[in-house]
Formats: C-alpha cells, sequence, structure tokens
C-alpha cells in the first residue's frame, strides 16, 4: 500500500481489510480515508479517530475535557521552540521531550536540568514536538475493545526508560499480565481508557498508555494500531480476560464484519 493507492485486488463487495500497518500514513488516518473512499469496510479505527489519536496534544486535549488525568505540556514547531527558562518554569527541571505525533517513542528524550533541556531543544531541527511534565509512576497499558477495557499490564523497563531500544529488544522489558494492582486502582485505570477511548471517538479496539501517580493514572497517549504479534501488548491485555490470540483477532475483526454485513444487506 502507498499513500496514493490501494491494492486494485481490493473489493468493497468482497473485503473486509485488518490492518498491521504503523506509523504515517497506516496509523494517521491516511490508509483509512483511501478505504473510506473505496467503501472498503476495515477494521479498527475510523479516520477522524485515527488522525485524532496520532496527534498526542489534541488526543490529551480531548480526554482531559472528558475528566481523564494527563500531563502538562508545551506544544511547539521547530522553528518556533521554548527555551529551556520557559520550559522549567512551566514543566519543572525533569521533562520528556518527544515528536508531537510519532510512535513507537521514535525520537523521545528525557533531559534533566536547564543545561540538558537546552542541549535537547537545540537538536531539534524539524516538526512539531511536545514537552511534558516527567511523570512518576508505574507504567501501565490498557487494551479497549468496543469501548470496554481488558486487562491491565505494567510495563518495567529494565533500563528505567521505555524507549525504542527497551520496547524492540528482547529481555530490555519486563512485562507484569495483569499488572499488580489493587482492585481500585485497577478498577481506576480501566475507566480511564474507556473514558478516552470514546473521548477521542474510537471504535472497535485501540491500546490506551498511562503512568499510574499516586493522584491516579496519568494518560499517555492511544495507540489505534497497536502491535498483533502474540507477545505484543494488546494480545498480552486479551490473555488476562481469558481471550487467547485467535478469539482475540476474531474479537477485533468481528465489529468491521458486522458492518460490511450491513451495508450488504442495505443494498
Amino acid at each position: 500500500v502507498t499513500a496514493a493507492a490501494l491494492p486494485p485486488r481490493l473489493a468493497p463487495a468482497r473485503d473486509v481489510v485488518f490492518s498491521t500497518l504503523h506509523g504515517t500514513f497506516g496509523e494517521d488516518g491516511g490508509m483509512q480515508r483511501l478505504l473510506d473512499a473505496a467503501g472498503i469496510e476495515y477494521a479498527g479505527c475510523a479516520a477522524a479517530a485515527s488522525a485524532l489519536t496520532m496527534d498526542k496534544s489534541a488526543t490529551k486535549a480531548r480526554a482531559a475535557a472528558a475528566g481523564v488525568r494527563v500531563a502538562e505540556g508545551i506544544q511547539f514547531p521547530a522553528s518556533a521552540r521554548p527555551t529551556a527558562a520557559e520550559v522549567v518554569a512551566r514543566l519543572g527541571p525533569r521533562v520528556v521531550l518527544k515528536p508531537n505525533a510519532e510512535g513507537s517513542s521514535v525520537g523521545l528524550s528525557l533531559p534533566e536540568g536547564p543545561d540538558a533541556i537546552a542541549a535537547a531543544l537545540a537538536g531539534i531541527s524539524a516538526g512539531d514536538w511536545l514537552a511534558e511534565r516527567r511523570l512518576s509512576g508505574r507504567g501501565l497499558s490498557v487494551g479497549v475493545l468496543e469501548g470496554r477495557a481488558l486487562g491491565v499490564v505494567e510495563i518495567r523497563p529494565r533500563a528505567g526508560v521505555y524507549d525504542f531500544t527497551s520496547k524492540y529488544t528482547r529481555g530490555r522489558t519486563e512485562y507484569l499480565a495483569p499488572a499488580p494492582l489493587a482492585a481500585d486502582e485497577t478498577a481506576a485505570v480501566q475507566r480511564a481508557a474507556e473514558t478516552a477511548f470514546a473521548a477521542c471517538g474510537c471504535r472497535d479496539y485501540a491500546r490506551v498508555d498511562f503512568i499510574l501517580e499516586p493522584a491516579g493514572p496519568c494518560l499517555l497517549e492511544i495507540n489505534t494500531l497497536p502491535g498483533m504479534k502474540e507477545t505484543s501488548l494488546l494480545p498480552m491485555r486479551a490473555r488476562c480476560t481469558g481471550l487467547d490470540f485467535t478469539a482475540l483477532v476474531q474479537a477485533l475483526v468481528a465489529p468491521a464484519l458486522r458492518r460490511f454485513a450491513t451495508r450488504r444487506g442495505a443494498r
């Protein structure tokens, strides 16, 4: 698939698409808009929600308006980046610096102190960026299937930072499924995940990530096309609620199949 066209063999009267494309075009609504224009049903979030959730600042704003806690942040283009002093004044001396619309922790850095923040800002050359107050707490991830939260997984990177290397290098991160949380903590994280999912207009399924602070769960981001290897986080969360990999894939595709059947029946 390219940004210009879908494979010619796809037929709206025959096919339903289940995509595992990541990053730009796959997750940001580009592919979804092409499928919509071609009249082809697909599993997962529609174009508008996909585009919204690729934008971390927009996602947080929508979720915060629905009552979900989010980290305070500053969004800025590389051409108008704030000074280190401005960042420290608003967010404190420990921050997270990351692209506003990338996945897989691409470009993530965690500068601490004015000098390190200044150096990190100086290294930005292009794009839209986000500086956030660095949260202290446990990293958690929740799958949401048709609006209902699945199990909660705790993410414990051995290096202390869940960056690209920790995500994709075997043995660099420990995953606890289900997360060893008190019942009220689990319920609070699941409620927040369901609220954020609905507030951002998501459908079918998504992955919602949090840091659990003493004051409660704080939203990091929503991923509308999470990894689908058997060892990926969404399958881990599903197993917490008794769904094996095959049953999970069937459940992820089921809403799209229902839409397909409804559309065919209306013709």
